[in-house]
């Protein structure tokens, strides 16, 4: 089996008394798109911002494309790409002006950003809103861009933080058709999300609840383990047995 590309062992997050990541441990290989579910406050996004080198954690260790948490975190921010539900392209430049903008960040030459902007706005099919604002854009096609965007300089690992939140059933499955199409390609992907039908899309899933990791397998073994028919029926299930444990 391959270098695991994130590999953590007990990742904790403080804030003051308050543990929001208690002790996570897994891995996730490369070209794998792996589910990080769980309900909004449940370590989700915390957990992330230690994995790209955002935030220091509190106890344990990590290492993302090889790299360090603790010591390497500017080397694991030039091996990754990222994209959150909140977007993150600039909506008062133009589609182009946006590709250049960002092609110019990840260090990708001229030459490099002319080639793969025309080849990026041909596959999104955005000849005719290239030159428009980001701004004009449907939410669907600002969310296809920003992820296209995001991994322009093919990163090892693209982490995608609620990336559909907001968008129509249509334009969701759009969006992991592009998932699928960067997997295919050898990135990895990280995706977080609360809608629990999306975890059949993923090869692997973790469930965080209460900020700890409560199941980790694919999708159809979790479900078999709990006798369940959907991902949601195996969140519930688990939502309420940490509950009866408090």
């Amino acid at each position: 089996m391959a270098t695991p590309v994130i590999q953590t062992d007990k990742l904790t997050k403080r804030f003051g008394d308050f543990v929001a990541t208690n002790e996570i441990t897994f891995d996730v290989q490369p070209g794998e798109i792996f589910g990080f579910l769980g309900a909004n406050g449940a370590g989700k996004t915390t957990a992330m911002r230690m994995l790209c080198g955002l935030s220091i954690p509190s106890a344990g260790q990590a290492r993302v494309a090889g790299f360090d948490v603790y010591k390497q975190t500017e080397q694991i921010k030039r091996n990754i790409g990222y994209m959150s539900q909140k977007f993150s392209l600039y909506e008062d430049l133009t589609v182009l002006e946006n590709i250049n903008f960002f092609g110019g960040i990840y260090g990708l030459s001229n030459a490099d950003i002319k080639t793969k902007s025309e080849a990026l706005i041909g596959r999104l099919g955005l000849q005719g809103e290239a030159k428009k604002l980001v701004g004009s854009l449907p939410l669907g096609w600002k969310q296809k861009l920003s992820f296209s965007v995001g991994i322009l300089h093919q990163p090892k690992i693209v982490f995608l933080d609620e990336p559909t939140g907001g968008v129509d059933p249509v334009t969701r499955r759009q969006f992991w058709n592009l998932i699928y199409e960067a997997a295919h390609e050898g990135i990895t992907i990280f995706v977080t999300t609360h809608y629990m039908d999306e975890a059949e899309y993923c090869n692997r899933i973790s469930i965080m609840v209460d900020g700890k990791i409560q199941a980790l397998d694919t999708p159809q073994a979790l479900k078999q383990k709990f006798n369940a028919a959907s991902m949601d029926d195996v969140f519930y299930q688990l939502a309420r047995g940490a509950k009866r444990s408090e």
